[in-house]
């Protein structure tokens, strides 16, 4: 095994499961559109007549915080997972080149 790859040969990678990217994706959109509802209701309630375009505003504006802020949140934790399963691969590949090390000393004869 070569130092810096993992066991199937590949090379060691910090980069998220697609699952994990995808479902952190969902969680923007959502995210994104309970912002929008929030600031579509928030100018409604407080607007009396025509206020199409102020309850626009307060949508586009609600859905970009949420989405924007959720993105901040989805992105670290990405980036943690990612992190962790790098160094756990990391330590593992240590551990197989060591207890292949101490297995390839056994064998030989120290007085010999």
């Amino acid at each position: 095994m070569q130092p810096g790859r993992g066991p199937e040969g590949r090379p060691l990678s910090a980069l998220p499961s697609a699952r994990a990217r995808v479902l952190a994706f969902l969680a923007i959109l959502t995210a994104g559109a309970a912002g929008a509802l929030i600031g579509w209701s928030f100018v409604e309630l407080q607007c009396h007549g025509a206020c199409t375009g102020p309850a626009g505003v307060g949508a586009v504006v609600g859905g970009g915080a949420a989405a924007g802020g959720v993105a901040v949140v989805a992105v670290l934790t990405l980036r943690a997972m990612g992190e962790w399963r790098s160094i756990r691969a990391q330590q593992e590949l240590e551990r197989a080149l060591a207890e292949g090390e101490a297995g390839a000393g056994e064998g030989a004869d120290p007085e010999g």
